[in-house]
C-alpha cells in the first residue's frame, strides 16, 4: 500500500494528497508538533483528516515500518 509522510514546513503543500492517500486506504503520518520546526504543513495534513498517524520525528522510522510490515 501507498504511505505518505508530511514533516516540518509552513504552508499546506502535501495536506490535499494526504487527505487522498487516507481516502483511499494509504497509511499517512504527520510529525507531531512536539518536534515540527514548523508545524504549519502537518497541522493542514491532521486539520483536514489526512493523518492516520501523529508521530514525533524521532518515531516516524518506526511508523513507516509498521505501515508496511
Amino acid at each position: 500500500g501507498t504511505v505518505g509522510v508530511l514533516m516540518t514546513g509552513m504552508g499546506d503543500d502535501g495536506a490535499d494528497m494526504m487527505v487522498k492517500i487516507t481516502e483511499a486506504g494509504g497509511q499517512t503520518i504527520a510529525e507531531s508538533e512536539e518536534t515540527a520546526i514548523v508545524f504549519g504543513m502537518p497541522n493542514e495534513a491532521i486539520l483536514r483528516g489526512g493523518a492516520n498517524v501523529v508521530a514525533p520525528s524521532w518515531d516516524i522510522a518506526g511508523e513507516i515500518i509498521k505501515a508496511v510490515a
